[in-house]
């Protein structure tokens, strides 16, 4: 009925099938690690004596909030209204748990602000990147007339539309420029633009890549560009920067925090600034070496998984242990 009516009930009717089967198999388990669903079957697993760790990459409802912003029309905004209904169960089931990952500062930031989320409830785990995927390959040139992104859906959050306008200002003054795109277009506001704007066979968007693949298109371009709105962490740029290649991100969310100082950022939704950076950097051969080399050794100092494993490890122990010694308490 839920899903008949536009929402998204999978997160709830997930947890309920979740609780029929630990049941009868609690007792095989340590810890359940939860994935963002933000459950009421959480709620009832920890009941039943299992220790149970939360990990939110972002709050939605900041997705909510841009989706709506970009919807055109009052139906659609409706619709979309009612979708995010599931984000009410998410906000009080959050406020719950104990303990609550957080993948960067601002997603800590956001969830408190958001949620409510008692700040002291959270642990701080950064994501990794795969430094042995997503590396450096000399024997690849790079070409001089390509810029690519990595957007993996078309939403709003994402700032396609954003890159989309500023590389349509510098097609005025870099005629053979090429932009790339790693993800799936789908019709609406950003096929809009690209028609309006008499680019649409200017833009290539690729999609069914492997991870080769992709390592190979970042090691081809002479810029990657992360052009989002907000992101809980921002694996693209990331995964650009362990390549070696030049990356340009915005404020959105957490992107300066995995950037750092070995990138360019500027403001999220921000055409003029967007195409004003990339131009420079296009002519900066010397800025883009720095960059590059700064970027592959910021990705193998702090963001290597086996950091984010050791400490994701430690929270597991942690919580079984702060769960017996509750156990033992209430025994007693």
């Amino acid at each position: 009925a839920s899903h008949n009516s536009g929402g998204f009930s999978e997160p709830y009717t997930f947890g309920e099938r979740m609780v029929r089967y630990m049941r009868s198999q609690i007792g095989e388990y340590d810890v359940c690690h939860d994935n963002q669903t933000l459950c009421w079957g959480l709620l009832k697993l920890r009941d039943l004596g299992l220790p149970i760790v939360g990990t939110i990459h972002h709050p939605i409802t900041m997705d909510k909030r841009i989706d709506i912003q970009h919807a055109k029309t009052l139906s659609l905004k409706i619709l979309k209204w009612r979708w995010y209904n599931f984000l009410n169960m998410q906000m009080k089931v959050a406020r719950q748990l104990d303990p609550l990952i957080v993948v960067s500062e601002s997603t800590r930031r956001d969830i408190v602000r958001e949620f409510g989320v008692k700040s002291e409830r959270t642990r701080l785990v950064l994501h990794g990147i795969d430094h042995l995927q997503f590396r450096p390959m000399p024997q690849i040139k790079r070409r001089d007339d390509l810029i690519v992104a990595c957007a993996s859906a078309d939403v709003p959050l994402k700032g396609l539309i954003y890159l989309i306008r500023a590389y349509a200002e510098l097609l005025k003054t870099r005629p053979n420029l090429k932009l790339r795109v790693i993800g799936r277009l789908r019709e609406g506001n950003t096929t809009d633009e690209l028609r309006e704007r008499g680019i649409m066979d200017k833009v290539e968007v690729v999609s069914g890549l492997t991870d080769e693949q992709i390592t190979e298109l970042y090691n081809e371009a002479k810029i990657a560009v992360s052009p989002s709105v907000y992101e809980g962490f921002g694996f693209p740029a990331g995964e650009a920067m362990s390549c070696g290649t030049p990356v340009l991100a915005t404020t959105g969310g957490s992107l300066p925090e995995v950037v750092g100082d070995a990138g360019v950022i500027v403001p999220h939704s921000n055409p003029a600034a967007l195409a004003q950076a990339i131009g420079a950097l296009l002519d900066d051969p010397e800025g883009r070496a720095r960059l590059g080399q700064a970027g592959r050794d910021r990705i193998l100092t702090n963001f290597k998984w086996e950091r984010a494993a050791r400490e994701c490890a430690e929270i597991y122990r942690q919580t079984i242990a702060d769960a017996d010694r509750r156990s033992k308490r209430a025994r007693a």
